[in-house]
């Protein structure tokens, strides 16, 4: 291993070792842009990948931004090949906004990396994010931006192409600058992007305004003391990273608190819990249930907290989930009046494909001509047997049922196919939870191991 005067590999190494298991077959996938963070970390993940037993599988997107995009993107594969990693280019595609194009580009990044991991059978992603890269993000939301908070362990970004992916950045103690001279002092090359001094781009201004305060962040003591620490502080709320509901359970006398699965036989994705959540849990939960990916204003989530604890009966949407509180007990699920006010048609699904619909449920099919719907406006069409399979849940669930149709016919049908349906509601939520702290929590998740929903099973 190569000197580390700096002293940070020491502790991005420890961070691996901390969430990832060794010596199984799947690939560890990691984001390699070419730039100096992303070589570096390629450097210490193949490193730590040989010694434990790994593959590594590096993924480079080429956003088609600037004419050098096809170079960078060669550059990237002779590296993770000199590494010893598989690579495999990935290539953002179709027209580009005019407006807000670093935040598109970073979410079709995504996007690609998830899908790409996914495909590959990882279940983590690295980052190469540094603590420049969170004091930058500090100056960009005091200029009003809404971009999260990064944290070393949190769930992909992206729904539903990140469904059961981590991804993990060891090196968010270390300065961009100490890690350009342990690569100098290696003799590697990196690709420095022009757009990184372009001052359109709001992270490039505020690398701009912390360059005077001595090099960016490489004397974490003058420049983010109160980062790093806020960043912790963070951690324990569980603020998001990169817009991502990544949050922690409310704490009970009794320990792990109030968030919990229905009892109810086909109650997935129907949570309950008491009107003592705080607001982070409660933003999450509303997310997961109503299939979204956005988490809910600021105001409209603290006027929701507010009537749960003035103990106010009452019934309210927000995040495409209904919020139903009576008495003691407040019982959230998916809004099933959107789908008659926003009529969309059956979604396909292709024989031996899993495919999410409305964010919630992974519906397979074994055999062709079948789409999914939801149950509201088809409740009449139901078969009595059907309808009494409904009946446990709480009316205002029925609705957001999802239902099969078989060749375009207007019948639709709960049981008696060979469909197999999961619910993500609940992993989901224990990823946004953090009840998920290593790599090994995740195969469940990734591979569908929740029981099969009677709903569709004959």
């Amino acid at each position: 291993m190569t000197p580390d005067p700096a002293g940070w590999t020491g502790p991005a190494r420890a961070a691996l070792s901390a969430r990832l298991e060794t010596d199984v077959d799947r690939p560890l996938a990691l984001a390699l842009s070419g730039g100096g963070d992303s070589v570096a970390l390629l450097r210490l993940a193949a490193d730590w990948a040989k010694a434990h037993g790994r593959r590594l599988l590096a993924l480079t997107v080429d956003h088609g931004l600037s004419p050098a995009s096809a170079g960078w993107t060669d550059f990237a594969e002779r590296a993770a090949r000199a590494a010893g990693a598989d690579w495999r280019g990935l290539a953002w595609t179709g027209p580009k906004p005019a407006v807000g194009l670093p935040a598109a580009a970073r979410t079709a990044r995504h996007r690609l990396i998830a899908a790409a991991a996914r495909t590959a059978g990882a279940r983590v992603v690295l980052f190469a994010h540094t603590a420049d890269d969170i004091a930058e993000g500090e100056v960009m939301r005091a200029e009003g931006s809404t971009l999260g908070r990064l944290r070393d362990w949190s769930p992909s970004p992206v729904w539903p192409e990140g469904r059961g992916l981590m991804l993990l950045r060891p090196m968010l103690g270390a300065g961009r600058s100490e890690v350009r001279d342990w690569l100098a002092g290696q003799g590697a090359d990196w690709i420095d992007d022009p757009a990184n001094e372009d001052v359109r781009f709001a992270r490039s201004r505020a690398r701009a305004f912390l360059l005077p305060l001595g090099g960016g962040v490489s004397q974490r003591e003058a420049t983010t003391g109160g980062t790093q620490r806020r960043m912790r502080v963070d951690g324990r709320s569980g603020e998001a990273a990169l817009g991502q509901p990544t949050l922690t359970l409310s704490r009970k006398d009794d320990g792990f608190a109030a968030v919990r699965s229905s009892p109810l036989p086909m109650g997935e994705g129907t949570l309950n819990f008491d009107r003592s959540i705080d607001a982070s849990t409660l933003a999450a939960l509303l997310v997961c249930v109503g299939g979204g990916d956005r988490l809910p204003r600021g105001d409209r989530l603290s006027a929701i907290v507010y009537r749960l604890l003035s103990h106010e009966d009452f019934t309210a949407t927000l995040c495409g989930a209904r919020i139903e509180a009576t008495g003691d007990s407040v019982l959230v699920t998916r809004e099933a009046g959107e789908f008659v006010r926003r009529p969309r048609p059956p979604l396909p699904l292709g024989p031996g494909v899993e495919t999410v619909w409305d964010g919630r449920w992974a519906v397979t099919v074994d055999s062709p001509g079948w789409s999914v719907a939801p149950a509201a406006g088809r409740m009449a069409a139901l078969s009595d047997a059907d309808r009494a399979a409904l009946k446990p849940l709480p009316p205002a669930a029925r609705g957001s049922v999802p239902v099969l149709i078989r060749n375009d016919a207007t019948v639709p049908v709960l049981a008696g196919t060979t469909a197999k349906a999961t619910s993500l509601v609940e992993e989901r939520l224990a990823l946004a939870l953090d009840r998920m702290t290593h790599e090994r929590d995740l195969g469940g998740v990734i591979h569908g191991a929740s029981p099969r929903n009677h709903l569709f099973s004959g």
